[in-house]
């Protein structure tokens, strides 16, 4: 019996090892934006729309989407995401976001059919 559970908490243990962890330098994605306007983090930002990032989500105007995967190529972030639309629809899709110079993020869904600039909100 111990000998057993010794078995499987080891293989728990390699299995932690062996996953990448991502911490925020490695998706520095992570926060709060506007979407095509400067966040000024205040009360007028009411009518802006907002999107968070965290590691695991992206919630938006467009729903609560789940992170499934990632990929980092330089500036630019390739994310596969299953989300959950307004009546509780799902959808799998692709996602690109684009770090660019001035720090605000270039985000555009798989066809190109919507862009958008993000800008960071104070923390």
């Amino acid at each position: 019996m111990f000998k057993t559970a010794a078995q499987v908490l080891g293989i728990v243990a390699l299995a932690a090892l062996a996953t990448p962890v991502l911490g925020e330098d490695d998706f520095p994605l992570v926060g709060t934006y506007t979407e095509n306007q400067a966040c000024k983090g205040e009360a007028s930002d009411a009518n802006v729309s907002r999107v968070t990032i965290t590691p695991r989500d992206i919630d938006s105007v467009f729903g609560l989407c789940t992170i499934l995967n990632k990929k980092r190529d330089g500036s630019t972030f390739a994310v596969h995401v299953e989300c959950k639309g307004p009546g509780g629809s799902q959808m799998l899709g692709d996602i690109n976001f684009t770090l660019r110079e001035d720090k605000t993020i270039d985000f555009s869904d798989q066809d190109k059919t919507y862009k958008a600039v993000l800008y960071k909100c104070p923390e």
